[in-house]
């Protein structure tokens, strides 16, 4: 296995022997040593998983991998000094899909990283959101339109996930920046239009009368089927 992993530890002695491990194993290490570099990171460009400190110092892990979480669906292991079972139950419950205590064996975390990987690879239990001619697969963070493959930045990816895994909800341009994009990041509502503006060049027929992404006037946006109504005014 190979890919890209993000490495976040503020411990730079442990992040130093972790990198230096999964480098050797074949891995591409972004290593970060805060929150706000690994939301950063997240958004800049896909990785294959994240390996998340749970102690970090400037927020929580557990707000971190709850922020991830929301947007992506990129698997996280989480490394925790604390022996606490809530505080473990909490990181699970926010997102992680494993968790490993410190001091741990980096021959350990690879083993606990492969085991992660293969439950979260596409084409093994997931399922993609598909709505009409659209196909999101969140774990290989691709899409389809009417069976062709359309790329896309990872922030357009990140915006499309999300209005199809809440097809027919309406969302303001406010909730958008809250739930796609982070506080950590120096957005306006205009970087929302210039993004939905974006993704329907790239998978309606007509962005200039879209179907997909319909914006509702006085609100925001939100996607629906091309057989659910309407194209937008």
């Amino acid at each position: 296995m190979s890919g890209s992993v993000l490495l976040v530890e503020d411990e730079e002695n442990l992040a130093s022997l972790v990198r230096a491990y999964l480098e050797q194993e074949g891995y591409r290490v972004i290593s970060v040593t805060s929150g706000a570099e690994a939301l950063r990171a997240v958004e800049a460009e896909p990785v294959r998983l994240v390996v998340l400190d749970l102690n970090l110092p400037d927020m929580d892990g557990v707000d971190v991998c709850r922020r991830i979480r929301a947007r992506s669906a990129v698997p996280i292991v989480m490394l925790t000094a604390r022996d606490d079972e809530a505080d473990l139950l909490v990181g699970l419950g926010a997102g992680a899909d494993d968790y490993i205590g410190k001091p741990f064996s980096p021959k350990e975390l690879v083993a606990r990283m492969k085991a992660v990987l293969r439950r979260a690879e596409p084409g093994s239990d997931e399922q993609p959101l598909t709505l009409g001619d659209v196909e999101v697969h969140r774990s290989g963070r691709e899409v389809k339109v009417a069976g062709s493959i359309v790329e896309l930045r990872p922030k357009e990816f990140d915006l499309l996930a999300y209005l199809v895994s809440n097809r027919g909800a309406v969302f303001s341009r406010d909730m958008l920046l809250e739930r796609v994009w982070t506080a950590d990041i120096h957005v306006t509502e205009r970087s929302v239009d210039t993004l939905v503006k974006r993704l329907r060049q790239k998978i309606e027929e007509d962005s200039a009368n879209p179907t997909l992404i319909l914006t509702v006037w006085g609100t925001g946006y939100k996607f629906q089927d091309r057989a659910d109504g309407a194209p937008a005014p």
